[in-house]
């Protein structure tokens, strides 16, 4: 066996190292602070410190400076060198007993123009930003998805902005309601699509696996919930999550999915998530 490769299986075979690597993972490609990753995961800043350092030594991760602060992204090359790795040399390429990482390639499950997708939005009070994107996709799909939304730790109610907001651009709130993502996750769930969060602490989420594995991207941006001053300032936060996510579910709605293969929709979610444009890490 190769030396890097056991190196990269060491490494993540420590839980808390394990657990950093995953929250990149889930937070792909965004950048992460190291600050943020130790809140999200309740570790000390030394102790993050010392869990991102073995994650760069292995070449999981990347670090990029930016001010004062350091920005933490997964290497998703060094995964998937590991992974063909273990398929190649310890599985001998059987797909009896690895599957091969070409299944991803071949999956026309999202491909078909007569298609109805089913799409969820996640944020953790599922009040204000995954109502907004739930409702726009509603009514800019055209009748070719069928959009939910859903918290992690959903408010009891609505936040009112949200809801002046959308009936004043014309949407009908009626059908709108707080929802914890619970009921997503049963198996009498609709089995989804494409899962979205658009709120960074409900990326930094360590939620189950989705059956049916979907195309999942993160859409993070600042919640208007936070926004403070006067009515005016706070409508004009709110207006632009709401504008943001807009533009985000027109591209979105404008793929091609009749001919997109599973990693090409991958990438294209990603870029709609405006994560395209980065700087190199190190």
């Amino acid at each position: 066996m190769e030396k890097e490769p056991l190196q990269k299986l060491a490494t993540l075979s420590h839980e808390h190292r394990m657990a950093v690597f995953r929250l990149l993972l889930r937070r792909y490609p965004d950048e992460v602070p190291a600050g943020e990753i130790g809140t999200a995961l309740s570790l000390r800043p030394s102790t993050a410190s010392v869990y991102l350092s073995a994650l760069m030594d292995a070449g999981l991760i990347g670090q990029r400076r930016q001010g004062t602060s350091l920005l933490y992204r997964s290497n998703i090359d060094a995964m998937r060198d590991l992974m063909a790795f273990l398929f190649s040399d310890c599985c001998r390429g059987r797909p009896d007993l690895c599957p091969p990482l070409t299944v991803a390639n071949s999956d026309d499950r999202h491909r078909g123009t007569d298609r109805t997708y089913n799409v969820l939005f996640i944020c953790t009070g599922n009040s204000a930003r995954s109502i907004f994107a739930e409702t726009l996709l509603r009514d800019l799909g055209g009748g070719r998805f069928n959009a939910y939304s859903a918290g992690t730790a959903p408010y009891s109610e609505l936040n009112p902005y949200a809801v002046s907001l959308l009936a004043a651009k014309g949407h009908d709130t009626a059908p709108l309601n707080s929802k914890n993502i619970r009921e997503f996750q049963g198996a009498d769930a609709p089995v989804m699509d494409f899962v979205f969060t658009v709120c960074d602490r409900a990326a930094n989420e360590n939620c189950p696996a989705w059956h049916g594995q979907p195309i999942s991207a993160h859409w993070g941006m600042p919640d208007p919930v936070k926004a403070t001053g006067s009515d005016a300032e706070k409508t004009l936060a709110f207006q632009h999550s709401y504008a943001a996510l807009k533009n985000r579910i027109r591209a979105f709605t404008a793929l091609p999915f009749d001919t997109l293969d599973k990693i090409s929709l991958q990438k294209a979610v990603d870029d709609i998530g405006g994560t395209n444009e980065r700087e190199p890490f190190q």
